[in-house]
């Protein structure tokens, strides 16, 4: 039997990370001029990238330095597929997870989506934070008519107008919930794609799903248990 974690910002806000939709969160709070739905897509990174760049640093990468916590030690030798781009899980131990939306501390040439790119280390070194925008655009490799195909750099993120594919493991994402007997979903409030491609899948093969959450979102589906608790209560049960 395998049980099969599936972890979302929760998970890493007791390692100081704002989770996403609380009154700190990524996606409360905007940049001047945009929303964080309009900040956080490619349209943005080809139209406006030293905004998004910007954005993408201060909402992230300012967060690249914290380490794990409990929960990511107790998650360091399961099956696990997480949300969260923190990388926190990996420096935790976790050798084989997921990290289905991607890491802040990697990136990739700027490429069409499904087409084969390596994933390599992201400079944040070499960015100038008394000049950020224009040191951004420079260590980015991004001149000013814009992004230039295979050789601007793209942080490793999956943004809210972009798809799954084998760039964020989505083949091994699919065969673990597959040949998942359990699933438990952490910390997550099933707003985005991937949790709703699991609960399809544990529907369609009948097994058990937990919960584990403060305030869980309700479920159409009658195995699942529900949790009302942190994370970190979860794994002394």
């Amino acid at each position: 039997m395998e049980t099969l974690y599936i972890t979302g910002a929760g998970v890493s806000a007791q390692s100081g990370i704002p989770t996403f939709r609380g009154e700190d969160g990524f996606w409360t709070i905007g940049s001047q001029n945009y929303t964080p739905q309009e900040m956080a897509t490619r349209a943005m990174y080809e139209h406006n990238p030293g905004e998004f760049l910007c954005w993408y640093y201060k909402r992230f990468v300012t967060y690249q330095h914290h380490g794990p916590n409990e929960v990511h030690v107790w998650l360091n030798d399961k099956s696990l597929i997480t949300q969260n781009i923190d990388g926190l899980d990996g420096k935790a131990g976790n050798k084989n997870y997921v990290s289905i939306h991607g890491r802040i501390d990697k990136v990739t040439l700027y490429h069409r989506q499904g087409q084969p790119v390596r994933v390599e280390p992201a400079p944040w070194e070499g960015i100038d934070e008394n000049n950020l925008k224009q040191s951004l655009l420079e260590v980015f490799k991004i001149p000013s008519k814009g992004p230039e195909f295979n050789h601007s750099l793209k942080p490793y993120v999956l943004l809210f107008d972009e798809y799954y594919t084998e760039l964020y493991q989505i083949n091994k994402a699919y065969t673990m919930m597959e040949n998942a007997t359990k699933m438990v979903f952490i910390g997550t409030s099933f707003s985005v794609n991937i949790t709703q491609i699991a609960l399809e899948i544990a529907r369609r093969n009948n097994i058990e799903v937990e919960v584990v959450d403060p305030n869980p979102a309700h479920i159409l589906y009658d195995k699942v248990c529900y949790h009302k608790m942190l994370a970190k209560d979860y794994i002394t049960l």
